[in-house]
């Protein structure tokens, strides 16, 4: 999980202080049959430590793709699901559909 800095919002018409955090964590992670895997991340937005808003943003990655920059916990995925079976299958599927 990845968490920022928070941010401090003072309301005028109660006179008190709201504490304002975002967050962001990888809430789904899935491989298809193929290899290739999906993952998605959640930006959370928390008042006071109440969840008031959320966004995604989802990724895919196909089999031997570079996955510097991607987070750890992703990776490890596309390692495990990863093998030398599974990345020549995608590859030989990918030039057949180019043939075609």
């Amino acid at each position: 999980m990845h968490l920022c800095e928070p941010l401090l919002f003072i309301s005028h018409k109660e006179n008190t202080m709201s504490t304002f955090t975002e967050t962001k964590v990888i809430d789904q992670i899935t491989v298809t049959e193929n290899g290739i895997v999906l993952y998605r991340e959640a930006t959370r937005i928390l008042k006071d430590g109440e969840q008031i808003a959320q966004t995604y943003h989802r990724t895919s990655l196909t089999p031997a793709q570079d996955l510097t920059g991607h987070p750890a916990n992703v990776v490890a995925i596309c390692n495990a699901a990863w093998t030398a079976e599974v990345i020549s299958a995608y590859q030989a599927q990918v030039a057949e559909q180019r043939i075609v």
